[in-house]
């Protein structure tokens, strides 16, 4: 369904990224979809093709360029190695920038460090209209939290390790002081639930639960 595609960054220097488009074409609302710590893999093009399916125009910035991680050590040593302020700022702003010259209001949503890369982007990327977070959230003081405006729905694990109820609580109330309108929503599974090629950890019932209410989300979002 999808096709590898170059965007221009802000800064002019390009990156690239794989670009679902559904049957309505380039006017449909976008979403900028922000992989996890593995790269650019079959999982997340899927998760994309999922978005155009559902009638968005979805790209996923290759933030890797091309490296895909197989084993959890490496994608750990491939995410503490990325810019995260440069992968939002640039990747991720220039991917909402290429998609709103055709569609009128974009989205970001991610999973785990596409997660983490949401919530940042939320404060850091102007043009987003929307964010659909999933289990992550970056090393942020409250006060940065409190600057976003934009509609967030969050999706949260009380089995994680790494995202806690209790970080999760903090950034809550920090976001209950922001004039964000949100929706957090806490699932008694553990952390990559939504991740269906991840059987240690995958739950059906409760990720097409996240799924339905994220698209009745962007649906009145993104409208």
């Amino acid at each position: 369904m999808g096709e590898m595609i170059q965007f221009k960054r802000p800064d002019g220097k390009t990156c690239p990224g794989y670009l679902a488009t559904p049957k309505t074409g380039a006017g449909a609302p976008g979403f900028v979809c922000i992989q996890e710590w593995w790269g650019l893999n079959d999982q997340i093009r899927k998760t994309a093709d999922r978005l155009a399916e559902a009638g968005y125009r979805a790209l996923v910035p290759d933030l890797y360029r091309g490296k895909v991680a197989k084993a959890s050590d490496e994608a750990s040593h491939m995410m503490a190695n990325l810019d995260h302020s440069d992968a939002a700022e640039q990747d991720i702003r220039g991917a909402v920038q290429y998609l709103k010259q055709s569609s009128k209001k974009v989205a970001v949503g991610g999973f785990c460090m596409g997660g983490v890369l949401t919530i940042l982007a939320s404060v850091r990327v102007p043009e987003m209209d929307a964010g659909a977070c999933f289990y992550g959230i970056p090393e942020l003081p409250a006060a940065e939290f409190k600057k976003i405006k934009i509609p967030l729905i969050c999706h949260f694990a009380n089995k994680d390790g790494w995202i806690t109820p209790a970080k999760v609580n903090d950034f809550e109330a920090a976001l209950k002081q922001s004039k964000s309108k949100f929706e957090i929503y806490r699932y008694d599974a553990q952390h990559a639930f939504m991740n269906e090629v991840r059987p240690e950890v995958y739950d059906a019932a409760k990720a097409e639960l996240a799924w339905d209410r994220t698209l009745k989300f962007l649906k009145n979002v993104l409208a």
